[in-house]
């Protein structure tokens, strides 16, 4: 393998931060709802940025599959907008300092791609890496949002009930980074907020903002989620209104309510394998097939505005 630290370059003038935390968010896998893209959003709004260290794009990304945009004038080229791939230092709403791993997925050399973050968290003192995505799950946007957390160590996650058990899911290059670094010894956890399927191509600012709140809670950070949550205000009046014009949508959301109660009553009963008629858990089966079913769609795209069941 190639050198990992030729792959990044650290900024000389980065600011010196005393074991930070690093939250990391790569689009292009597995993002339903928009809630990475949109938690990364709520970090950097009316905050100052300051980069620490930026990655070789032309060595990561296949531009051909996701090609930037390039503005046209008229009889010139007048702009292009390259994609970046940066870790950035920002401040919580309590002045506390953490780092932020965000730009495209590497389509290529992951396991180098790893192995530089690896020497990154090393050198920048690095003490707990959180990774944040959505996922699309068969739940009602009616209930409590749910959070699938993973970690490196169980201490790390203690109180966080699961909602499956084993499952073989299309791989990443986050998921990726979180089980080699476990394998270095080094701290790391992920939150996969639970979008319900049908608003998984919508803008969901809701889970944006759940994932924001356990990223905080785990980090000891303030996370900023006030325009999230005016967001979310709204994308709940819009929702409302759009079922209220459809009764077939009321009576899917009413039969995943029901499910949804019967899982968390198996849930709170520690029941994990045994089915309950008409609200079984996922399978890793079928929690693979909906990943799937999903990234064959276009996951990766932007989701689509306002969003509607």
């Amino acid at each position: 393998m190639l050198d990992p630290a030729q792959l990044y370059q650290v900024d000389p003038a980065a600011p010196h931060l005393d074991e930070p935390v690093l939250i990391v968010v790569l689009d292009g896998f597995v993002d339903a709802g928009n809630a990475g893209a949109l938690a990364v959003g709520a970090m950097k709004d009316e905050r100052e940025v300051s980069r620490v260290a930026s990655f070789d794009i032309d060595q990561l990304v296949d531009y051909r599959s996701r090609r930037p945009p390039l503005r046209f004038e008229t009889d010139h080229w007048a702009d292009f907008d390259p994609p970046t791939l940066e870790v950035v230092a920002l401040q919580d709403t309590g002045d506390t300092q953490y780092l932020l791993l965000a730009g495209p997925e590497p389509d290529t050399q992951w396991e180098r791609f790893v192995a530089a973050v690896g020497l990154l968290v090393e050198q920048l003192g690095v003490r707990l890496v959180i990774t944040l995505q959505g996922i699309p799950m068969a739940v009602p946007h009616t209930r409590p949002i749910g959070v699938t957390a993973h970690a490196t160590r169980p201490e790390l996650v203690e109180g966080h009930q699961p909602w499956f058990a084993t499952a073989d899911v299309p791989g990443s290059a986050a998921a990726l980074l979180e089980y080699r670094l476990g394998q270095a010894g080094q701290d790391a956890m992920g939150f996969a907020v639970h979008v319900p399927h049908y608003l998984a191509r919508s803008a969901y600012p809701q889970a944006a903002r759940v994932l924001l709140d356990h990223a905080g809670l785990s980090a000891g950070l303030y996370l900023p989620t006030e325009t999230l949550t005016r967001a979310a205000e709204q994308a709940d009046t819009e929702i409302a209104e759009q079922m209220a014009e459809s009764d077939e949508v009321v009576q899917v959301v009413k039969a995943l309510e029901e499910q949804y109660d019967q899982v968390a009553a198996a849930r709170e009963a520690g029941d994990l394998t045994d089915g309950l008629e008409g609200g079984e858990l996922p399978s890793g089966d079928e929690l693979a097939a909906e990943f799937e079913r999903f990234l064959a769609e276009g996951g990766d795209e932007p989701p689509h505005e306002p969003p509607a069941p």
